[in-house]
């Protein structure tokens, strides 16, 4: 995902899941500079941690 798209969705009124590594993640935040996002499995959202934007896919279920 480039990271303008990325940008978009956490910007967004709605809920957009995308895609880590085939599993769907809500993006809570994003560090531009480092080009990396905070992110929650949606089946576990006590659990978070950081991909880079690039390896996050729109979600097509």
């Amino acid at each position: 995902m480039e990271k303008e798209r990325a940008k978009e969705i956490i910007q967004s009124q709605d809920f957009i899941p995308v895609q880590y590594k085939g599993k769907p993640v809500y993006i809570n935040k994003l560090d531009e500079q480092s080009e990396v996002a905070c992110v929650f499995p949606l089946d576990n959202l006590n659990s978070s941690f950081n991909v880079e934007i690039s390896s996050l896919h729109d979600f097509n279920p």
